[in-house]
């Protein structure tokens, strides 16, 4: 969305101890893919909080319910992830001169993260705003999350006219030893979902529908 703006995007990935690589082997090829300008990765190693499934030898659900997933906020929920991300985020893109940070936050999605809604993202927006040198001298960093209030299906649907190749993205939580979606994470069935209402196969699944 970001090019189609005409932007040249520098991307960041940060390895926070997430229990696998494979998401951050999938940022890599997208930010290629996508021709970024320049891809960086951060290391901020969560794991010595834990406190979620991602962070911890803590169990990730599998094959829940839609009532299940929006019972509560769920155990793969990091805690202050998206406000380290973003801060990094804001750091980086201050010290390229860049006027706006991207995110894709998804606030409509089942998960009920707090860091993914709305709020969050214009209260993170002020703080750009009072804690840059940027933001004092009145250019303050512009938040956009363009997907913040899209269903799932219409983020993929968006994805497609754009040309994105959503073979080479990763969305599981808990993948197998070769990279590959699990099928049963949350994650994987909220996208399978978003993927069949728009008649298609998630190709990140094409090793389980085979």
């Amino acid at each position: 969305m970001a090019r189609a703006e005409g932007l040249e995007c520098h991307c960041l990935t940060v390895r926070y101890g997430q229990r696998h690589q494979a998401e951050l082997e999938a940022a890599g090829r997208v930010a290629r893919a996508l021709g970024a300008a320049d891809h960086r990765f951060a290391d901020v190693d969560l794991r010595v909080f834990g406190g979620s499934a991602l962070t911890a030898e803590i169990e990730v659900p599998k094959d829940r319910e839609e009532e299940a997933m929006t019972a509560d906020i769920p155990i793969t929920y990091v805690p202050a992830r998206n406000t380290i991300m973003l801060s990094l985020a804001l750091g980086f893109a201050e010290v390229i001169g860049a006027e706006s940070i991207w995110c894709g936050v998804n606030a409509v999605d089942y998960s009920g993260y707090p860091d993914c809604r709305p709020e969050f993202i214009a209260a993170f927006a002020e703080l750009a705003r009072l804690a840059t040198k940027a933001g004092v001298e009145g250019r303050p960093m512009r938040i956009e999350a363009p997907l913040i209030h899209l269903q799932k299906h219409e983020i993929i649907r968006a994805g497609l006219d754009l040309g994105v190749d959503f073979g080479l993205t990763h969305s599981c939580y808990d993948p197998d030893d070769q990279g590959r979606a699990c099928g049963r994470c949350d994650s994987c069935r909220i996208r399978r979902a978003a993927f069949h209402r728009l008649g298609l196969a998630d190709p990140a699944l094409a090793h389980l529908d085979a």
